[in-house]
């Protein structure tokens, strides 16, 4: 499944999130793995650095985070409605409704890019296109930090907030070796358990990678 296509059941990404809405922000706005590769990478960025946020939802907490400091922030998502959240909750940041399969960014990339569980709702082939396709926005000297639920997992049918979704993913291993063979070195790699509240533990993947500079 893309993003923009419907899953088993008929149902985009698009439409599932723009239902969701803000309840993601109060589920997984706290996510540690998240929130220490954002201290992580905050860290490493000077003032006015360029950072885009993949699937930057409510654009909490990734796009506040780093707008706060001082980064300028663009972030994209599939939902119209999430961006329209976003743009309300951190206006200090810019939003767009674009899909990760699409998006062309400005001249020079990025100093960051960011990515947060959005290619869940993928096919593995298309998160297996997304890794390269991201990593080829990182500038020279810069950073890609990434978190999903790690497995081989294809075109899996689950209940996730309420909804049916199809979700993908890939091993930690084979983002590794794709975001290496994209010319990025991985500086750092874990995985976490995470209890949303509500919901039954899941496993997180956590990445920090550079691209030489």
């Amino acid at each position: 499944m893309t993003v923009g296509e419907p899953n088993k059941r008929g149902t985009s990404a698009a439409e599932v999130f723009d239902e969701v809405g803000g309840r993601y922000e109060e589920v997984f706005a706290r996510v540690p793995g998240q929130l220490a590769a954002l201290d992580w990478l905050t860290a490493r960025l000077a003032p006015g650095a360029r950072v885009l946020d993949v699937g930057s939802g409510t654009g909490r907490p990734t796009a506040e985070v780093l707008a706060r400091a001082g980064c300028a922030v663009t972030g994209i998502d599939v939902s119209a409605h999430m961006v329209d959240l976003a743009r309300t909750r951190v206006p200090q940041a810019r939003f767009e409704q674009a899909d990760v399969r699409t998006y062309t960014p400005a001249e020079g990339g990025f100093d960051a890019v960011c990515s947060f569980f959005p290619l869940l709702v993928m096919g593995q082939r298309e998160v297996a296109a997304a890794l390269p396709r991201m990593a080829s926005w990182v500038a020279p000297g810069g950073f890609l930090v990434l978190g999903t639920v790690p497995g081989d997992i294809s075109d899996l049918d689950i209940v996730w907030m309420g909804h049916e979704v199809t979700v993908s993913s890939l091993s930690p291993a084979e983002h590794l070796r794709l975001l290496g063979e994209a010319g990025l070195e991985v500086v750092e790699h874990h995985t976490a358990l995470f209890r949303p509240e509500g919901a039954e533990p899941e496993e997180h993947f956590f990445c920090h990678a550079r691209r030489p500079a």
